[in-house]
């Protein structure tokens, strides 16, 4: 059970992840100030799925991984804390500051500023997330035979 919970949780965390830094950039690029706030408020409330996701992930990945040996599971579990320091310490304060600003229609600089540093963090944690994706499936492959 735990070998098909922590693809679905991992997966439904990268889609989510990926679809708040889509769905920032083509609205900063593409779509009106309303849309912008839309998006903004919207993504805070995206983390009642997105952090269970991520802590079932982990959680069974950790699980997982303790009877696993091999550079492949090393390297999963050397990207983790980086993943997770990314999201508590940058990802969650700068979605949470933004949609507060965004719902003021405060698009200041301050406003920029904080997003560009969100869009490189979230850039961050996606590169780390589809390369444990690659790992995992180089691990389950290998297990497999």
């Amino acid at each position: 059970m735990i070998k098909t919970v922590h693809p679905v949780a991992g997966a439904v965390a990268l889609i989510m992840i990926l679809s708040f830094w889509l769905a920032t950039v083509l609205s900063e690029l593409f779509a009106s100030p309303s849309v912008i706030v839309m998006v903004k408020t919207m993504i805070p409330w995206g983390f009642v799925l997105l952090v269970p996701a991520l802590a079932v992930a982990g959680a069974s990945g950790f699980r997982l991984g303790r009877t696993w040996r091999g550079p492949v599971v090393a390297r999963k579990m050397r990207r983790m804390p980086v993943l997770a320091a990314n999201g508590v310490l940058v990802l969650i304060p700068a979605a949470l500051y933004l949609s507060s600003k965004a719902q003021v229609g405060a698009f200041d600089r301050w406003f920029y500023a904080v997003q560009a540093i969100e869009l490189i963090a979230g850039a961050v944690n996606i590169t780390l997330l589809v390369l444990n994706v690659r790992d995992g499936l180089r691990l389950s492959r290998k297990l497999g035979r």
